[in-house]
């Protein structure tokens, strides 16, 4: 039987309180994990950490964090460690502005470098030595099919996440003789709220309709439609259990097939 259980795993998922991050939460917990999450928004923090699992060993406890500064990084990696050693962490949080290369400056780059990218490097090294020392531990880096395909409008969106994999695949070269297991997760078109935005930008330069837009992106992926938070979200369930227990320095296309890399 697949082994699904995480009933006494510590788990921490960064920037959730919506989309994929708030289904990984929820799956987390109902599988048995004490979860605790972060984002920036109090009001949708305290909407989440309400959630009740479907596990009666699962637990959500939700606080309030801005992972582009390091110091409130600081504060919630020293919150977490109160509650002990951290076995799981689902590196989720990014952002993915859209926006012309020509007229960005050093600072938007940096910006989003130290949001997508320097936040999850902050939370990982934090939390690897309990992870190494237990030997055990699940590092999830939730990345982009963008990182792997490219879109000038999301230029340094693409080139954050990109270096999210290529940190996850040497961290895991490095510590998986701990049974401390890196892997990432590129998720392809999935309905979101970031999608519904960015879908709705196009629709107001181009004279149409949001719901238009989405339909026609939906055209370009194998399935037909565009994906689930809580598809993604099972992706990342199954690698922080004992069901993965082999699959290590992983970069899994979660897109519907419409990735064209074999």
């Amino acid at each position: 039987m697949m082994n699904l259980d995480l009933t006494g795993r510590r788990a921490l998922v960064t920037g959730a309180s919506l989309g994929i991050g708030a289904a990984a939460v929820r799956l987390l917990a109902d599988h048995g994990a004490a979860v605790t999450f972060c984002a920036r928004n109090e009001a949708a923090v305290s909407e989440l950490a309400a959630y009740q699992p479907e596990s009666g060993s699962g637990s959500v406890t939700g606080l309030v964090a801005d992972m582009a500064d390091a110091d409130s990084v600081s504060g919630l990696l020293d919150a977490v460690a109160q509650a002990g050693t951290t076995d799981i962490l689902v590196n989720n949080v990014g952002a993915s502005p859209s926006r012309n290369f020509l007229y960005m400056t050093d600072q938007d780059w940096f910006d989003l470098f130290e949001l997508n990218l320097m936040s999850a490097v902050r939370c990982t090294r934090a939390l690897l030595p309990g992870m190494r020392k237990q030997r055990w531990g699940r590092v999830i880096m939730v990345a982009t099919g963008g990182a792997k395909y490219p879109n000038a409008a999301l230029i340094d969106y693409g080139a954050t996440k990109a270096a999210m994999i290529a940190t996850g695949k040497a961290l895991s070269k490095k510590y998986g003789a701990d049974n401390v297991l890196v892997n990432s997760v590129l998720p392809g078109l999935i309905h979101t709220a970031m999608w519904e935005r960015a879908a709705t930008e196009v629709a107001e330069a181009n004279d149409t309709t949001m719901d238009a837009v989405l339909a026609a992106n939906a055209r370009s992926v194998p399935v037909g439609r565009y994906g689930t938070a809580e598809e993604v979200a099972a992706v990342i369930m199954f690698l922080c259990s004992e069901a993965a227990s082999y699959v290590n320095g992983a970069a899994i296309d979660v897109d519907g097939g419409q990735g064209g890399h074999v």
